[in-house]
C-alpha cells in the first residue's frame, strides 16, 4: 500500500503541475521542462540499468518492471501537455473572456480524466509490474 500511495504522489505530482502550468501564460516553459525531466529520468534508468546488467537481462528487466506502467503514463503525461498548449495558443488567440473560461474548463476536464489514467497506470506499477518482475528474477 505504501508503495501505491508513493507511485500515486509521483506520477500525480508532475501531472498537477503540467496541469497548473498550462493554465498560465508563462508556463509553458514549465511544460516543455517537466517532459523533457521525465524524459531524461526515464531515459538514465533505462540506460543504468542496461550498463549494470548487461543488454540481455537489462532489456528482460527493463521489459518486465517499466514498460507496462510507461505505456499508460507516457501518452497520460504528453496528452496533457498537449492540451496546455492548446490552451495557450486558444488564449493567444482569441481573448475574449468566455472562450477562456470555456477552454480552461476543458483543460480542467482533460486533465481529470488523464490523472485517472494517472491512477491506473499506478495501479499497474504496483500490483501488475511488481509480479512480473518477481517472476521475472528468477529467470535472470
Amino acid at each position: 500500500m505504501k508503495l501505491f500511495i508513493s507511485s500515486i504522489n509521483k506520477n500525480l505530482s508532475l501531472a498537477l503541475l503540467l496541469w497548473f502550468a498550462g493554465l498560465t501564460v508563462v508556463g509553458i516553459f514549465a511544460l516543455y521542462g517537466g517532459i523533457c525531466f521525465k524524459g531524461f529520468c526515464l531515459g538514465y534508468s533505462i540506460s543504468s540499468i542496461i550498463a549494470t546488467l548487461g543488454i540481455k537481462n537489462g532489456t528482460i528487466f527493463i521489459m518486465s518492471s517499466m514498460l507496462l506502467q510507461n505505456i499508460i503514463y507516457i501518452p497520460a503525461i504528453f496528452a496533457i501537455a498537449i492540451s496546455g498548449i492548446r490552451l495557450y495558443k486558444s488564449i493567444m488567440k482569441d481573448k475574449r473572456r468566455d472562450n477562456i473560461k470555456l477552454e480552461i474548463f476543458r483543460h480542467t476536464c482533460f486533465s481529470a480524466i488523464v490523472c485517472i489514467m494517472i491512477f491506473i497506470a499506478s495501479l499497474v506499477e504496483t500490483y501488475i509490474s511488481t509480479n512480473i518482475l518477481m517472476s521475472t528474477i528468477n529467470i535472470l
